[in-house]
């Protein structure tokens, strides 16, 4: 019973450290992902938004993208450090063991040396077999002969346990150089990009000064355009209401929020909600301007602004594609806007708004990845800025939580 308790003890230990390496590999692997997706996310940034220097952006537009970008450097710095303290966390670790081995490898080659030395004192052949034949009867004889077995057993036994030692010690030294190199990249990082960052919100600091002296004009700009967003989410919602009606109607069932689906489109839609977290983006190459939901404008802290989707800024003449297979359900334009397209994948809806060119018809089936339009690009600003939503029914849902990421 007792060796079975020391056993399962031991197989506790042992899976208990196992998990705990398998948990320090996945958080490093998480904060590198995050790292390099923070420093994508910049240079998409860079290059979409700060590419044409030489465009003349209104004062609360270029605010707006450089709080876009001193927001994703603040999130970069953040995650270096994180960074940083977990590999100062596993030096400290590695050091920690580099001194235990040190020990037990000194402590071995000491133990190693002294069997070497009585081996040396005993070797030859006379002296061992004087030991064995010297014995009381024929028992104590071939204990002493078992004896020397296991004693030269043992010694091999040593020898490998120092040779793998020796080279648990390289290993550990190994991984502790390359771990200290990595803290110094990211520390040299974190360096330029706080340099930036400090750049950046005095450039912010600047313009906030002219747009403080034009500040009723910029809010009342911004409660503009929520305005035209709030009507053209409500002509979204009035024609998913009126097409929900009409598949009902077609089915003979009352009237719902949902839409009343044949089996080709219910396959549709499992097949669509299978896929979230996994969908294409609607555009080859893009960066999130705006997030989903109602949240304070980055600049003018006193307004709040609400999204029915997201908006992705992507380079001028980009089309937009359809995320998922389906059927064009209508095409949205009315005056001062842009047009926007409804594509139908069983109860689900994604909307793609703000085009310049419609490349579809209504009823026509599209495949995923289809081109479906021509982005908008605003001259005054020079941003092409697609809006993105997905509805099931009635009801929108993040659409970054559908998106691959």
């Amino acid at each position: 019973m007792k060796n079975t308790a020391a056993l399962i003890l031991i197989f506790c230990l042992i899976g208990g450290n196992l998990f705990a390496q398998k948990a320090s590999r996945n958080k490093q692997i998480k904060l590198e992902e995050q790292r390099i997706k923070l420093r994508e996310e910049i240079k998409q940034i860079n290059s979409l938004l700060f590419e044409n220097k030489n465009q003349k952006k209104s004062t609360l537009s270029e605010v707006e993208d450089i709080q876009l970008r001193i927001s994703v450097r603040k999130q970069l710095i953040r995650v270096n450090n994180e960074q940083a303290n977990f590999l100062d966390n596993l030096i400290n670790i590695n050091q920690r063991d580099i001194d235990k081995y040190r020990l037990e490898l000194k402590k071995l080659k000491e133990e190693y040396a002294l069997m070497i030395q009585n081996s040396y004192k005993s070797k030859s052949m006379q002296n061992r077999l004087m030991f064995v034949f010297s014995s009381e009867n024929l028992l104590k004889a071939y204990k002493r002969l078992d004896y020397l077995k296991q004693y030269n057993a043992f010694r091999k036994k040593q020898g490998i346990k120092i040779k793998n030692q020796t080279l648990n010690l390289q290993d550990l030294n190994k991984d502790l150089i390359l771990k200290k190199r990595q803290r110094k990249e990211l520390v040299s990082e974190n360096r330029n990009v706080t340099n930036f960052l400090i750049s950046e919100q005095v450039t912010q600091e600047n313009v906030l000064k002219s747009l403080n002296k034009n500040f009723k004009n910029f809010k009342k700009q911004i409660t503009n355009k929520q305005t035209q967003a709030s009507l053209i989410d409500a002509k979204i919602e009035s024609l998913i209401s009126e097409a929900i009606a009409l598949s009902n109607k077609k089915a003979g069932k009352k009237a719902s929020n949902f839409f009343s689906l044949t089996p080709e489109s219910k396959i549709l839609a499992e097949n669509f909600k299978s896929n979230k977290g996994q969908l294409p983006w609607p555009v080859i190459k893009g960066v999130i301007v705006q997030r989903y939901g109602t949240q304070t404008h980055p600049v003018v802290k006193t307004t709040k602004i609400k999204s029915s989707g997201v908006s992705i800024a992507t380079e001028s003449r980009m089309k937009a594609r359809v995320v998922f297979e389906g059927e064009v359900m209508s095409i949205l334009a009315f005056k001062n806007s842009n047009p926007t397209v409804l594509i139908k994948h069983g109860n689900y809806i994604t909307a793609y708004k703000n085009l310049s060119k419609v490349f579809v018809k209504k009823g026509q089936k599209v495949k995923s990845k289809q081109d479906l339009g021509q982005i908008f690009t605003n001259k005054e600003t020079g941003k092409t800025i697609l809006q993105f939503s997905v509805f099931k029914g009635m009801k929108s849902e993040d659409p970054a939580f559908w998106l691959f990421k």
